[in-house]
């Protein structure tokens, strides 16, 4: 799919904040609508459980909260959100009826290896199974940077144009940039407010 990209082009943005100190339970996500102008244009929250499976239905259920239907697109950061808790990008396009694209920021061989040391058993088959079923990492320059680019419902040789479109400067799209801003600004509220502690961390000696 070829998306027809105008500077009020709006893109919902994904990303979390969470410590990774053994001890948080939760993860904040934020949802921001930024448009291609870089107007940001709404937000709203979600979590989702540190080591748990429920990140996919997290960012459904960001968008559907939004109740924006002029969002064209999704952006999400990654697709390993708090501590392995993998997104299935099919099953956010399917629900959003919209294009989704993961991007990350640095180079990786891979989670194969990480999943097998870290789960067994069901846990196991479960994640490899929506992470074989995720599209290919696409390297994409940015200016100076490089960052990868999965892609659910865009043409490959467009997702190039839409990432930068979004990108007008540094290496990281508007909308994960406003989004993960106003995650770690969510996340410091809920522990301030004590909605965070102490919390009973997953086991992550597996």
């Amino acid at each position: 799919m070829t998306l027809s990209l105008q500077s009020g082009t709006r893109a919902l943005g994904v990303a979390e904040s969470y410590v990774d100190d053994g001890g948080a339970e939760t993860s904040v996500l934020c949802g921001a609508v930024v448009r291609a102008d870089r107007v940001v244009d709404g937000a709203a929250f979600a979590t989702c459980t540190v080591g748990g499976d429920d990140a996919t239905d997290a960012v459904r259920r960001l968008f559907t909260d939004l109740g924006r239907e002029d969002v064209r697109l999704l952006f999400v950061a990654g697709v390993a959100p708090a501590w392995f808790n993998l997104l299935d990008l099919s099953a956010v396009a399917d629900a959003v009826d919209r294009p989704v694209l993961s991007v990350s920021f640095e180079e990786s061989d891979g989670l194969d290896s990480a999943l097998r040391e870290q789960f067994s058993g069901d846990e196991l088959d479960a994640r490899l199974a929506v992470y074989d079923s995720l599209p290919p990492r696409r390297p994409v320059s940015v200016g100076d940077d490089t960052v990868f680019a999965r892609a659910v419902g865009v043409a490959d040789d467009d997702i190039a144009r839409v990432v930068r479109a979004y990108t007008p400067e540094g290496g990281r799209p508007e909308p994960l940039r406003v989004a993960r801003l106003l995650a770690r600004s969510g996340r410091a509220w809920r522990e301030r407010e004590g909605f965070c502690g102490p919390p009973t961390a997953p086991d992550r000696r597996r």
